[in-house]
Order: C-alpha cells, then sequence, then structure tokens
C-alpha cells in the first residue's frame, strides 16, 4: 500500500516506521523541518525504545520519505493516516484546528484527482466531530462524496509512550469505524498480520472508543492513588494492601495502572478527561466520578509539595522529568508541575532526566516546556550526581539504574520516594526516606 502519514509526533513517527516495516510504501509529512531532516536522515524525530533503529531500516530500505510537501505525499498515495494533535484548549475543550487543517490539505490535494482515496483520522477526537465537521469538510475541498471514491475512518491508536512498537507489533484490539465495508477493508489490510481482535464499529463510536479507554486507565490511577494516601495516613503500605484487590482478578481485572504512586500526566489522558467532561457538561449531563479524577490527581501533586514544605529545607533535587520512563515527553508531566509550583515557593531547583534533552525538544513538546519551565536548561544537571551534590532533598520520580547508582551513595539527604525503589520496604520507617503511599 502507499500510505502518505501526516504528523510525525509520537503517534505519527511509529505508526510511519511500523508500516514502512511491514513493506508499506511511507511518506511521512510534516510542518516541522527538523522533523522531516530527522526521517529523512534516518533518525527518529521522537525518543521511543526501538524506534530509531527501525526508521533507520526503514529508510535505507526506500520504503519510508519525509516531506513538508503534503499535497505531493497525498496525491502519491491511496491512503491518508492523520496522526497530528488534539491538544486541550484553556476551557477543557478540545483542539481540532490541526486535524481541520489536515483535512483541508486533502481534499485539497485530491480536487484535480480520480483514484479513490481513503481518509484515517488516527488522531483523538470527540463523538460526531467526523460527521459534523470533518466529512463535509472533506467533501467540500475535494469537490466528492464519501462512499463514492473517497473513503473515510476512524482508527483510533492505543499506543503507550516506553512501549509504542511493542503496542502497534502486538495491539490489545485494532478498532476501526468506517463509512463504507471498502474503507474497513483497506485499514484492515494495513494492519494485516496483527495479533489482537480486530473491533469493527461505527464511525461515532469508535470515536468514542479510546476516551472510554482513557478515562478508565486515569480513573483507575486516581483510584490508587486515593488508596494510597489512606494506607499512608495509616502507616500502612499500600502496596501491601492492594496486592488483596488484585487477588481477585475474577472482577477487579487486572493489576495495570492500579499501584499506587504519583500522578498521571502526559498528552493523553489529562486531554481526554478534560475534553469528556467538557462535552458532557454542554449535553447537561452530570458525571461526578469523572469530574473527580483530575482534581484528585492535582491533589497527588499538592501532598507532595506540602511535604517538602514540611521539611523546611530550601535545596531541593528531582530525578526524572517526563511523564514516564523511557520517553522525553514533557507535556502534562506532573514533574513538571510540581517543578514549577517548588519554584514558585522559592526553592532552589536542580532537575536531571537522561532522557531529557533540550536540544531535542521539537514541536509541541518544546512549546509546552517554554511556557510552563521557560529556564529549564538553567536548572538541568549533567547527572543524578549533580542533582545529588547540589540538594537536600531529592525527589525521585524515575528508578533509571543511573539514578538508583546515585542514590546507594546518598549521604544526608531526605529521599521523597515517587516511584516505589527497590528497597522501598526495607527504607519504610527509616529517618530521611519517605515514600509518597507506603
Amino acid at each position: 500500500m502507499r500510505i502518505a502519514v501526516l504528523g510525525l509526533g509520537y503517534v505519527g513517527s511509529v505508526s510511519a516506521a511500523a508500516l514502512a516495516a511491514r513493506e508499506q510504501d511511507v511518506i511521512g509529512v510534516d510542518t516541522v523541518a527538523a522533523k522531516v531532516d530527522e526521517v529523512n536522515a534516518g533518525r527518529s524525530p521522537v525518543l521511543e525504545p526501538g524506534l530509531e533503529s527501525l526508521v533507520r531500516r526503514a529508510v535505507s530500505s526506500g520504503r519510508l520519505t519525509a516531506t513538508q510537501d503534503a499535497g505531493h505525499a497525498i496525491r502519491q498515495s491511496e491512503v491518508s493516516l492523520i496522526c497530528v494533535g488534539t491538544p486541550s484548549a484553556p476551557n477543557g475543550s478540545l483542539s481540532t484546528i490541526a486535524v481541520e487543517r489536515a483535512v483541508s490539505t486533502i481534499g485539497e490535494a485530491l480536487r484535480s484527482g480520480t483514484e479513490r482515496h481513503t481518509v484515517v483520522v488516527r488522531s483523538t477526537i470527540l463523538p460526531g466531530t467526523s460527521e459534523e465537521l470533518l466529512i463535509p469538510l472533506l467533501e467540500a475541498t475535494s469537490g466528492r462524496r464519501v462512499g463514492r471514491g473517497l473513503g473515510y475512518a476512524v482508527n483510533p491508536e492505543f499506543l503507550r509512550e516506553g512501549s509504542s512498537l511493542l503496542d502497534f507489533e502486538n495491539p490489545a484490539k485494532t478498532v476501526i469505524g468506517a463509512s463504507d465495508p471498502e474503507s474497513e477493508e483497506i485499514v484492515g489490510r494495513m494492519y494485516a498480520g496483527s495479533t489482537g481482535t480486530l473491533v469493527g464499529l461505527s464511525v461515532r463510536a469508535a470515536e468514542l472508543a479510546k476516551y472510554v479507554d482513557n478515562a478508565f486507565h486515569a480513573l483507575k490511577i486516581s483510584f490508587a492513588n486515593e488508596i494510597g494516601a489512606i494506607c499512608h495516613a495509616h502507616e500502612l503500605d499500600s502496596h501491601e494492601v492492594m496486592r488483596s484487590f488484585f487477588a481477585d482478578t475474577r472482577l477487579n481485572i487486572s493489576a495495570a495502572y492500579l499501584k499506587p504512586g504519583f500522578a498521571f500526566g502526559g498528552s493523553c489522558l489529562p486531554k481526554d478527561i478534560r475534553a469528556l467532561i467538557y462535552a458532557s457538561r454542554r449535553r447537561d449531563l452530570e458525571l461526578p466520578l469523572l469530574e473527580s479524577i483530575l482534581p484528585s490527581n492535582e491533589r497527588c501533586i499538592s501532598r507532595i509539595v506540602d511535604t517538602i514544605t514540611a521539611l523546611g529545607r530550601r535545596r531541593v533535587g528531582i530525578l526524572g522529568l517526563s511523564f514516564k520512563d523511557n520517553t522525553d515527553d514533557l507535556r502534562e508531566s506532573p514533574f513538571v508541575e510540581l517543578s514549577e509550583r517548588l519554584l514558585g515557593k522559592g526553592y532552589e531547583l536542580r532537575i536531571y532526566d537522561p532522557n531529557v534533552a533540550m536540544a531535542r525538544l521539537v514541536g509541541t513538546n518544546r512549546a509546552f516546556i517554554d511556557e510552563r519551565l521557560p529556564h529549564l536548561s538553567a536548572l538541568l544537571a549533567g547527572s543524578a550526581e549533580d542533582v545529588l551534590r547540589s540538594s537536600d532533598v531529592c525527589i525521585v520520580g524515575a528508578g533509571s539504574p543511573e539514578t538508583l547508582a546515585a542514590l546507594a551513595h546518598s549521604n544526608g539527604h531526605t529521599i521523597v520516594d515517587l516511584v516505589r525503589l527497590p528497597d522501598a520496604e526495607t527504607r519504610r520507617g527509616e529517618p530521611g526516606y519517605i515514600g509518597v503511599a507506603w
């Protein structure tokens, strides 16, 4: 197949490289020249385990190229895969500007052609967006009608940063909401050979599918963290308590996202919860449980700020800044929020994350950090040891081998453990050690 992938962020880069590895001819498209140049040089524009080598092989084989010329890429392809961002607006509503721009670009490129083309939206959009906005826009700009040589489908992604390639190759499910049977067959053919269940839905149901998953994931994290706070107040180890909960695999389902710890963040969970609540409020629906998730998540951050304040020590180090291990994604990272609050209270702050380098931050990732921590470069240390040397309190937000090695030689520091270090059980109760939920 010939596929144009619009947007070379985390989802687009992984999708483009993985599809090219399946011997599809893929052209990646992005407005950011640096991302295009990285791909054409055989390098990944984002940090994701295994992606760099996959991009290199795909480019070397001639199956993957990148360009800023979207029109050319679309006209050379039979499928356009939209992987652009849909960030939150300040009021929680979802911004579809980038998706609209992509759809308009596709429509304009197709206006002069006659070959069948299928537009596949992988970006996260709310129910009704396709029928009420994107399909009319596509038809108006292309001069064609969906279902008559023009296909349309919603194909939400369920990729976890840090394990995206594994999730792409071994998905639990592949969801396709298509406008017509031929479009569903074409999208299904893109993923031929994948494991997992193929779930065919209506376009509207497919739009909601990821929100349902992410709402549940966010709920599970917040539930576990509130249990952790209760256990901590009663001087209990929450991980011991939760062993009883995990034992019920019939009703409690699984242990995923149910390990008490620190707040959630990233580019999906906060944004999708806000959008779902905003859309529900517009329909006069009251969702008290879902509406409580983000405030509960915020309290996780506030509790750590209160813990640091109570210590009365001004030099603070943070080991880990991205929202999860094995990624450099700083968007809505709780550690960025924690850093911002501590800086606002006048703390001397030093930060180290082996995956975060200012020179590699691009696009919305760079824009987010420029807005929230504009002086990050001055706060970044060169190693975990440097953080320990310049701090009295060390907040552990990532359990990398380098961090563990540095902590083994810490002396006189108060350690605030947000990740449950390997020796957390033996450290509990020791002076100078504080576990967030154990």
